[in-house]
């Protein structure tokens, strides 16, 4: 890693196989299948990795459809919150379910996707999640994420095979999980029976430390069996959760009150979910000596955050900001014409290979 100009993000294939293997474990015994979500996590270099773990994938817009359909293939969904007229056909092309946001866009493009052939959904709201954060909340008040009307549901039963039910955010507890999809069963129970298929969606973090997955998978198990439909999830965080690291290295150390290490990174341009949820980076806390890490970017508040290190840092120390891959290679941005981080993949006999680098010429090709 040594030869590798920072700042990089560093995909560890090791850790990523731990991921892939709970989910290959909770697709077995449940019979659920799983499909990688593209708005979390869309870096293609790892696809042939995880392609034989999962089933496919699932998108928010033209261009993630496209991609998983090329590069991931298998299972295609396609989702977008309002498909465009000049969208809908070469959508339909590369789908093999296609699921419309609300009834009015079944009603505009449901034919479409039925004289292709291909299956069509509709999102369901059971007006209810586990978000804590509004800007991220599908049930947060005129949410426009789905139908939750049951009688408009019902009109469309005889053009759709199945639902989508995206309600969890980074939900670690599954008695939680239990409780709200004994909700929805209640709820919506008449209506799912007349289904083929109904998908829960992501933010289930299944693949996290101690989390109860055996529990899981036979509560997935036992839901299809209720009302004979075949389950998918679509694991994004939890798919990569913990496999990638930012690299970055000390450009800078200045005392404005506390010792302060700027880097050749930006946490706006970087690691921008960090900025937007206000939550801080996963930067080493062991040791005595303690630094803010801050951005190179003239934005005030580019600062990942406060670390400890065993010994005093020094200009041109690297360090590893740590789960650097959820909601945030895909954010990415050229802020501040701030370089952006190359892409490399540690393979699992510990070499490291740069797979991408983005020089001046893909800054000046974003914009005109």
């Amino acid at each position: 890693m040594a030869g590798l100009q920072t700042p990089y993000y560093l995909i560890d294939l090791a850790k990523l196989r731990g991921n892939m293997e709970k989910i290959a474990r909770l697709r077995e015994r449940s019979g659920a299948k799983c499909l990688l979500a593209l708005k979390c996590f869309a870096t293609w270099s790892a696809f042939d990795f995880m392609r034989p773990f999962m089933d496919g994938t699932t998108s928010s817009s033209l261009f993630e459809l496209r991609l998983g359909h090329e590069e991931f293939g298998k299972e295609t969904h396609a989702y977008s919150v309002a498909w465009a007229d000049h969208e809908i056909d070469e959508a339909i092309s590369y789908a093999d379910k296609i699921i419309f946001n609300s009834l009015g866009q079944l009603d505009r493009f449901g034919d479409r996707a039925k004289a292709k052939g291909i299956q069509a959904g509709l999102r369901l709201n059971p007006r209810f999640s586990t978000s804590g954060f509004d800007l991220a909340d599908p049930a947060r008040q005129f949410s426009r994420l789905g139908e939750w009307d049951l009688p408009r549901l019902e009109q469309a039963l005889d053009r759709i095979n199945g639902v989508m039910i995206h309600y969890n955010c980074e939900n670690r507890d599954f008695a939680l999980f239990d409780l709200q999809l004994t909700r929805i069963e209640t709820e919506f129970g008449e209506f799912l029976k007349k289904l083929d298929w109904v998908s829960l969606g992501g933010g289930i973090h299944f693949t996290g430390d101690d989390y109860p997955l055996d529990a899981l998978a036979d509560r997935l198990k036992a839901f299809s069996e209720k009302f004979g439909v075949q389950v998918f999830l679509e694991p994004g965080e939890a798919s990569i959760t913990g496999s990638t690291s930012l690299e970055v290295t000390v450009l800078d150390i200045i005392n404005n009150g506390k010792d302060v290490a700027i880097v050749d990174s930006s946490i706006e341009a970087h690691m921008l979910d960090l900025l937007i949820y206000r939550e801080t980076a996963k930067l080493p806390q062991d040791g005595t000596h303690d630094y803010q890490i801050a951005g190179k970017t003239c934005l005030a508040g580019d600062i990942f955050g406060d670390a400890r290190f065993a010994e005093r840092l020094s200009i041109g120390d690297r360090i590893s900001i740590s789960d650097a891959a959820g909601y945030t290679m895909v954010k990415k941005n050229w802020f501040n014409g701030v370089a952006m981080p190359s892409i490399a993949l540690r393979e699992e006999d510990g070499s490291v290979r740069l797979v991408r680098a983005f020089p001046y010429a893909d800054y000046k090709s974003s914009l005109s």
